[in-house]
């Protein structure tokens, strides 16, 4: 029986790391967690999300632009996130709409799609 999600992975780039850290710590604000030492040598590092791990990986050579493949962060202000994103220089894009939930998408610095999505909000909000 599967019971939940343990965690999910993103990968950036091997010369990213830094700033994948700078973005997913700083401007997201997400918790950075200790990995264990058996996985330090692969480099990258793990956030927390809530009761979920994301854990941000090394690989070169692929075109994350090229996948729908995402992560959707529920939040509970959606304009909030869309404001402090863009100031933070991040161009979010609009999603199709699905009823009962506001949401908008964007790319990570390193072409990783992200959703960020509130449920059960005015659809005027987003």
């Amino acid at each position: 029986m599967i019971t939940g999600i343990n965690h999910v992975q993103i990968t950036v780039p091997r010369q990213a790391v830094e700033e994948a850290r700078e973005f997913y710590c700083g401007v997201l604000g997400l918790p950075e967690i200790e990995k264990p030492d058996s996985l330090k040598p692969r480099g990258g590092f793990w956030v927390q999300v809530g009761g979920t791990q994301v854990h941000i990986s090394i690989e070169d050579g692929v075109n994350r632009l090229a996948t729908k493949a995402h992560i959707a962060y529920e939040v509970d202000d959606i304009v909030y996130w869309q404001q402090h994103l863009r100031a933070h220089g991040v161009e979010t894009q609009e999603s199709v709409p699905i009823p009962g939930c506001c949401r908008f998408e964007f790319r990570d610095p390193f072409g990783n799609r992200v959703e960020i999505i509130q449920p059960m909000c005015d659809d005027s909000e987003s």
